[in-house]
């Protein structure tokens, strides 16, 4: 559903809360670009990109194998992420013994798996599966009040993991041997982050689509990083970054014909340049 632009901003600004699907989708993406914004600048900083990009490349499969066989997708993107987070880090666990090498060689396996299955499950499903360029590339349309509950729920018990251990996982972050000397459980911390970084993962995925996750996992984070290290600050211009995303690209898809994905990575893309470019302004000047 689309409406087109009028000379009345403030009318147009009134028709985004005038449908309760579009302030479901308002609601939904608020609450996904908080969590994407907090869990994606602990993933920049850690330098788990990749993680988490395998972890979309999962969200893939796992919605498609919930819709062909009957249950919620939201379901399957949980499933999938969180089964694929729990085979990374047994990666991960045996890189001291194996190298990186390895580690990296496992992770690009669980996603060569994850898009093979994701595709045989289209092509099983074909002619039950409706719409499903939503699956990889997001709408807004189908967010339900209960699909937004949910979100909350996800949302608020990962970003309490987050706040409970934030100075020891930020301490295992930048100096794994210095957390590991102060006795701080190096291992479950690894393992917890991968596990919320899951969640962050099939939640915004119900939102972006399981291919444009990164736009708001990595967009906002980096950006924020591009301007400052500083923690506290950082966090809270990812969130910025992050909520100025949706909110605008759900306000544009509102009155377009092309997917909110498509506006929300294409403006992520253009908020990371405006630091880059920031930063290097600021470099040029002293």
């Amino acid at each position: 559903m689309t409406s087109p632009l009028s000379p009345d901003p403030i009318a147009d600004l009134r028709a985004l809360f005038s449908y309760p699907f579009m302030v479901n989708a308002l609601e939904a993406g608020t609450i996904v670009a908080v969590l994407a914004a907090v869990v994606g600048w602990y993933m920049v900083l850690r330098r788990q990109t990749f993680a988490g990009h395998t972890l979309s490349v999962m969200a893939f499969p796992g919605a498609a194998g919930a819709a062909l066989a009957g249950v919620p997708t939201a379901l399957g993107y949980y499933v999938a992420c969180g089964g694929a987070a729990l085979l990374m880090r047994r990666a991960r666990g045996s890189q001291v013994r194996r190298g990186y090498g390895t580690e990296t060689a496992t992770i690009a396996a669980v996603q060569a798996v994850g898009l093979a299955a994701g595709f045989l499950f289209l092509s099983l499903g074909n002619a039950v599966l409706g719409g499903t360029e939503t699956l990889l590339f997001g709408t807004f349309l189908g967010v339900s009040r209960n699909q937004v509950l949910t979100l909350l729920i996800v949302a608020a018990a990962a970003l309490i993991l987050i706040a409970a251990a934030a100075r020891p996982l930020l301490l295992e972050t930048i100096d794994p041997e210095a957390a590991r000397a102060r006795g701080l459980p190096v291992a479950v911390l690894d393992l917890g982050f991968l596990l919320v970084l899951a969640a962050a993962v099939a939640a915004t995925s119900q939102i972006t689509g399981a291919l444009l996750v990164l736009a708001l996992l990595v967009a906002p984070a980096a950006a924020a990083q591009q301007l400052t290290m500083r923690p506290g600050v950082g966090l809270v211009l990812s969130v910025t970054f992050a909520l100025a995303i949706v909110w605008l690209g759900l306000g544009i898809a509102y009155f377009s014909i092309y997917p909110v994905g498509f506006y929300v990575t294409s403006i992520a893309f253009a908020v990371y340049l405006l630091a880059r470019l920031a930063r290097a302004t600021r470099a040029r000047s002293g």
